[in-house]
């Protein structure tokens, strides 16, 4: 009897341990944003090519982009002046996260203002 349990004890500690995946792809989110408020010593594009390879990496895994990095990415855009592709990373942003529309928005329309 004492087997039976010491062997049932083991298995619920095991079976507890399982880890379970993250929902999103961050990639290197987290350096980006350092780097972005860093801002000594990684440029605009390699600040924006670490985001487009982060959304690539999460593409070919086949996980969502983490919330805000579309928008990170865009805000990059509008940093390097390119309103365009800032424009469309936002949307992007919206579409994916609803909930950050408003937000969103009214970066726009600050940027716009500019």
């Amino acid at each position: 009897m004492k087997k039976l349990f010491c062997v049932a004890l083991l298995a619920l500690s095991v079976s507890a341990c399982k880890t379970t995946e993250p929902l999103y792809h961050h990639g290197v989110y987290n350096q980006a944003v350092y780097a972005y408020f860093k801002a000594e010593d990684t440029t605009l594009e390699e600040q924006i090519s670490m985001l487009q390879q982060t959304i690539q990496a999460a593409a070919n895994a086949g996980k969502p982009v983490a919330p805000g990095i579309h928008a990170h990415l865009g805000l990059l855009y509008f940093d390097s002046g390119n309103v365009d592709l800032g424009q469309q990373h936002f949307e992007q942003e919206k579409v994916l996260f609803p909930e950050s529309a408003k937000y969103l928005d009214f970066l726009l329309k600050s940027r716009q203002g500019a």
